[in-house]
């Protein structure tokens, strides 16, 4: 393909998967690029879902030369925030939080929430990362408040951060950072016993930001761009995945990076070049992967098992 005077060579072929269709015969496939959440979430209580699912399992399986971006654990353990916030609390800063599991009495949760060291106001989660409902979150100013959650969830202490989200977009080693607009800052929990908010019960509020963006071009949290750089390579060995996106805000107390939430293959608004650089990521992994064959085949006399 010829343009403006640079020529650009394509080997990449390009086609839409029909899962409801046997996979093999249309296949084979050098890479095949999936975000499967839906299916993996309705396959819980529906049998059409969870066979779409098991067909794309069993040729996964069958062919482990067929790169999978992302394997199917890694993206099953992100769907669930109870798991995703267990990798965050590991050596990544994040704000406490609670894992809320079943509705119980409101004298337990108040204890636990003082016993895991959170404060004042909390977001409430749906345990589910998915889906519009997982957008649905809940601001709580008080305790009394905790008796209008609705379990299973996950409550995270509310950080101040000057009303400024930073959304990092991963493909393969690269990664891009976006500005989008979020809370404003609130008082601190002692404020609260003096001044009460205009009402005692859970704030629902219903985030859409990802159509307000601030800022459409990468941008950099110098002097945290070397704190992000650490965190990306961090969770890609944590997680075990190649496209991913992390929400980061920056603590106006303490002026640290801090996690708040891991999401599946986002959205990638606001990134240039996004497609140009998955190619390139594509690329990079199947010529690791025909490098290790070669390998083999020169070690073993023939090519390894399996493949």
């Amino acid at each position: 393909v010829w343009c403006k005077g640079v020529y650009f060579i394509l080997f990449f072929h390009l086609w839409q998967i029909d899962l409801a269709q046997p996979l093999a015969p249309q296949g084979p496939f050098d890479a095949i690029v999936h975000k499967l959440s839906d299916v993996i979430v309705e396959a819980e209580h529906d049998s059409q879902s969870q066979q779409l699912l098991a067909n794309f399992e069993t040729y996964v399986s069958t062919h482990p030369s067929t790169v999978l971006l992302d394997p199917l654990p890694a993206m099953t353990r992100l769907l669930d925030r109870f798991a995703s916030y267990r990798i965050m609390n590991w050596r990544i800063c994040s704000p406490p939080y609670l894992e809320v599991h079943r509705a119980s009495d409101l004298p337990s949760i108040q204890q636990a929430v003082m016993a895991q060291g959170l404060s004042f106001p909390l977001i409430c989660k749906t345990r589910v990362a998915h889906g519009s409902l997982s957008h649905e979150m809940s601001l709580i100013f008080s305790a009394g408040s905790l008796a209008d959650i609705h379990p299973p969830c996950v409550l995270q202490s509310f950080v101040n951060h000057g009303a400024v989200l930073h959304k990092v977009f991963v493909v393969g080693d690269k990664h891009f950072c976006v500005e989008r607009p979020s809370l404003k800052n609130f008082p601190s929990r002692s404020l609260w016993s003096v001044c009460t908010p205009p009402t005692d019960i859970i704030y629902l509020l219903s985030f859409a930001l990802s159509c307000f963006t601030m800022s459409c071009c990468p941008i950099s949290l110098d002097p945290l761009s070397q704190a992000v750089d650490a965190l990306v390579r961090e969770l890609r060995v944590q997680l075990g995945m190649a496209l991913f996106g992390v929400d980061v805000i920056i603590n106006i107390h303490t002026h640290t990076l801090t996690v708040i939430d891991i999401n599946i293959f986002p959205g990638y608004e606001g990134v240039p070049q996004f497609f140009s650089s998955l190619l390139n990521h594509i690329e990079s992994v199947l010529d690791k992967q025909t490098s290790t064959t070669s390998s083999l085949k020169t070690t073993t006399g023939g090519p390894p098992a399996g493949l």
